[in-house]
C-alpha cells in the first residue's frame, strides 16, 4: 500500500466539486459568442469549467499515478449518480401550496427534468474520457522518461475529449436538440477544452512542481494494472 499525501483529499474534493458543477449548472444551456475569424461560436456553458476537472486529474496522474486517478475518477461517477438521483426525487415530491412553490417546481423540472439523461451522459462520457486521459497520461510519462510534460498533459486531454465530447451530447441532447446544433456544440466544445489545457500548461506546471516537492512523489506507472474496475492504490 502506498504512503498517504498531504494534498491528495484536497484535489480529490476539487475534482469532484468541479465535475458536478459543470455537468449540472452548465450542461444543459448553448451558449453564443462571437470570436473575431471564427465568427459566432456556439457552445455548451459547462465548457468554461469542466476542463477543470482534466486539469487536477492530469496533476493526478502525473504526481500520484494512474491508481489514483482511478479513485477519483469512481468518486466523481459516484457523485454523479447520487445526484442525478436526488434531482429526480426532490422533482417528484409533491409541491406545496402557493403560486411560488409552483413557479419553483417548474423551474427545478426546467433546469434538473433531464437530469437522468444527463448524468447518464455524464457518466458514460466521463468514464470513458477520463480513463482514456489517465492512460495516455501514465503511458506518455514512461515513454518520455518523465520529461516534457507539455506533451502529455495536452496529448492526453486531446485523447480524453475526443472521446468525451463524441460521447456526451449525443446521449444528453439526440431528439432533444437540433442534430446540427450537437455536432456544432460537441465539435467546439473538443476545440475550447484542449485549447483550454494549452492555456493553463503554465498553471500546470508550477502546481506539479509544488506537489512533486512538498509530496516527494513522482510515481511513474511501469507496472500499473490499468483495469478500470478496481480501487486498490497499490497496483
Amino acid at each position: 500500500m502506498r504512503r498517504q499525501y498531504r494534498y491528495y483529499d484536497l484535489i480529490l474534493a476539487a475534482f469532484v466539486v468541479v465535475l458536478l458543477c459543470s455537468n449540472f449548472i452548465g450542461a444543459g444551456k448553448t451558449a453564443s459568442v462571437y470570436l473575431p475569424v471564427l465568427g459566432q461560436i456556439e457552445f455548451g456553458a459547462g465548457i468554461l469549467f469542466f476542463p477543470i476537472s482534466y486539469f487536477f486529474a492530469d496533476i493526478v496522474t502525473e504526481v500520484y499515478g494512474y491508481a489514483y486517478d482511478r479513485r477519483a475518477v469512481w468518486a466523481g461517477f459516484s457523485a454523479l449518480l447520487f445526484a442525478a438521483m436526488m434531482a429526480q426525487i426532490v422533482i417528484a415530491l409533491p409541491v406545496g401550496p402557493g403560486d411560488y412553490m409552483a413557479n419553483y417546481q417548474k423551474g427545478l423540472e426546467t433546469v434538473f427534468g433531464n437530469s437522468w439523461r444527463v448524468a447518464l451522459a455524464s457518466i458514460i462520457a466521463f468514464w470513458c474520457g477520463s480513463f482514456t486521459n489517465a492512460y495516455v497520461m501514465a503511458k506518455m510519462k514512461v515513454w518520455t522518461k518523465g520529461k516534457l510534460l507539455w506533451s502529455r498533459t495536452i496529448g492526453s486531454t486531446a485523447a480524453g475529449e475526443l472521446v468525451d465530447s463524441s460521447l456526451f451530447y449525443v446521449i444528453a441532447f439526440y431528439a432533444i436538440w437540433d442534430i446540427n446544433d450537437i455536432v456544432k456544440v460537441a465539435i467546439a466544445q473538443y476545440i475550447l477544452k484542449t485549447s483550454w489545457e494549452i492555456v493553463a500548461t503554465p498553471m500546470t506546471y508550477a502546481v506539479v512542481n509544488f506537489l512533486k516537492r512538498k509530496e516527494d512523489e513522482d510515481y511513474f506507472d511501469t507496472n500499473t494494472n490499468f483495469t478500470p474496475f478496481r480501487l486498490k492504490v497499490d497496483s
